[in-house]
């Protein structure tokens, strides 16, 4: 299979890219920084050297960049399946949040999906084939502290699923909203978190390659995960 995942140089993306690679399927990925994202694609290809791996950096916050990168991508392959995990949270609350907040953080969480969606969908279409996974958070199913603009932002994207799972269910192509709780990635280094307490990248990346695994007439609509011992 061809895979797109966004924001793949680091944590949930990059363990999502390895689980993949691990199972011999084709990679094309993206990120913003390049360095991070060359240094992911290094890494991966010297554990899988059997697999064909190309990458694309890119700040997808921009729709032009976005733009760019899905053309770069059509110009390779046609998706079977497109990981959007793109996304960052912004900690604030709403009534003294900088007056941008919000709109910084539905760029990079909603509009990234939206309009890689846009552009790789027909392609997905027209093979009657695909797979969209829309990696959300447990901040898209209820109100969360000290987040108001980035749960406000996941929350869209959990609606944009529910929206493009009804659109595409007729077509061929599964529509997967994943709702991790917290997940020790770079973000928790240095944060006093024991990485015991909460989840592995690994454990999201796992669930998300079983989920393509079923048959053409079953779809896992949503996957929530949260650590064994609650929320944060």
């Amino acid at each position: 299979m061809n895979i797109v995942i966004t924001g793949a140089s680091k944590g949930i993306g990059f363990s999502i890219a390895k689980i993949f690679a691990a199972h011999g399927h084709q990679l094309f990925l993206t990120s913003k920084t390049k360095k991070d994202l060359e240094q992911a694609v290094l890494d991966l290809k010297n554990a899988y050297p059997q697999v064909q791996l190309e990458a694309f950096a890119a700040d997808l916050s921009i729709a032009s960049e976005v733009h760019a990168f899905t053309k770069w991508c059509l110009e390779k392959t046609i998706p079977d399946v497109l990981v959007n995990n793109a996304g960052y949270f912004l900690p604030g609350n709403i009534i003294d949040a900088p007056k941008d907040q919000l709109a910084s953080q539905l760029d990079v969480n909603l509009f990234s999906a939206y309009y890689t969606t846009q552009d790789l969908v027909p392609s997905m279409i027209a093979k009657g084939a695909g797979h969209i996974f829309n990696i959300c958070s447990i901040a898209s199913l209820d109100a969360y502290e000290n987040g108001g603009a980035y749960s406000i932002s996941k929350f869209a994207l959990h609606g944009f699923s529910k929206n493009l799972r009804l659109e595409l269910q007729n077509k061929g192509i599964k529509v997967t909203a994943v709702f991790p709780g917290a997940v020790y990635t770079n973000s928790w280094s240095g944060s006093g978190v024991d990485p015991k307490r909460i989840m592995e990248a690994a454990d999201i990346a796992q669930m998300i390659y079983a989920a393509t695994q079923l048959s053409p007439q079953a779809v896992v609509e949503d996957i929530v995960m949260r650590p064994q011992l609650g929320d944060l």
